[in-house]
């Protein structure tokens, strides 16, 4: 599906924040067809913001205040901002300072997606992404996408990004499971100082480097938590820090050496990484941080490998 991030600022009174949760209600088309496991892409009218995976959906009431056409009726108002009166009814045409309004119960939904998230901010234009709606027309702010040609346009565009992190998700949700995955994320200014402190001018996965091209990297969701825990955080060059955030870069936590996904095998700045010991002394936290890391981004996906494969054999 496709969702519309940035109806928050036009007053609706939704709580979206795309990288956590997006919230509806039942008077939205499709409202109720949504469903754990859903591939979920937001963006914000005039680009994408980033894809992920449904992980939960919280249910519940809600008070929704509806506005209307105080002649006939209708709901098919909306405020103009040139003219006057600034409502208007594009069924009636009759013209009004103020709706009609009135408070309704009605259910809430609101999706849990942080754990797969994937920033692909601008990779995708909003022209773009309506023709790869089911139906292209639509304006509905919950619309089905196009999943298979959605991913070809991301990872074969001009800047290619893997989505697996998407299918090892997708196969850890269907399993009943809810672990949160890693997301690397640079951390506060304090946070970035207290690594250094500790490290050094280090890259845990390539050694010193200046200081200047080193970003803060979480071992888990920062932004689903908000917090810096202990052993959490280690110093990593920022094309590995992206590449450790989409699971194509890991380590292994018993050997704490590098491991480097195939996907990168093409490249051997890259390629060159594969079984390196990590630059820097870690702690039993680091460990259990990478440990969380590493079960999604590589049992997972040996698990869904593993069943693939014995699809394939069975067919």
């Amino acid at each position: 599906m496709i969702a519309v991030e940035e109806r928050k600022r036009a007053g609706d009174g939704y709580d979206d924040d795309p990288f956590r949760h997006y919230s509806w209600d039942e008077r939205v088309p499709n409202a109720a067809t949504v469903a754990v496991g859903d591939v979920i892409a937001l963006w914000d009218t005039k680009t994408l913001l980033g894809v992920s995976v449904i992980e939960a959906i919280e249910k519940g009431r809600g008070e929704k205040i509806l506005q209307s056409c105080p002649f006939c009726g209708r709901a098919d108002v909306a405020p103009r901002k040139t003219m006057t009166p600034e409502y208007k009814c594009w069924k009636c045409k009759e013209e009004f300072s103020e709706p009609a309004t009135r408070s309704i119960t009605v259910t809430t939904y609101r999706s849990r997606h942080e754990a797969a998230w994937i920033d692909l901010r601008g990779l995708a234009s909003g022209a773009e992404l309506r023709q790869l709606c089911e139906k292209p027309g639509s304006q509905l702010s919950l619309r089905r996408l196009r999943w298979d040609d959605f991913r070809a346009r991301i990872e074969r565009g001009k800047a290619p990004t893997p989505l697996t992190i998407v299918d090892t998700l997708r196969e850890i949700v269907a399993g009943g499971h809810r672990e949160t995955t890693v997301r690397a994320r640079v951390g506060q200014p304090a946070f970035r100082e207290d690594l250094l402190t500790t490290f050094g001018s280090v890259c845990a996965f390539t050694g010193p480097g200046p200081e200047q091209a080193l970003e803060a990297a979480h071992l888990y969701s920062y932004a689903a938590n908000g917090r810096h825990y202990k052993g959490g955080g280690l110093l990593l060059r920022r094309d590995l820090h992206r590449l450790f955030d989409l699971g194509l870069i890991a380590v292994n936590p018993e050997t704490q050496t590098v491991d480097v996904s195939g996907d990168l095998a093409c490249y051997p700045t890259y390629a060159q990484l594969q079984g390196r010991p990590l630059s820097v002394a870690i702690t039993i936290d680091h460990r259990k941080w990478l440990g969380k890391h590493w079960n999604m981004h590589r049992c997972a996906r040996d698990r869904l490998e593993s069943r693939k494969s014995r699809q394939v054999h069975s067919a």
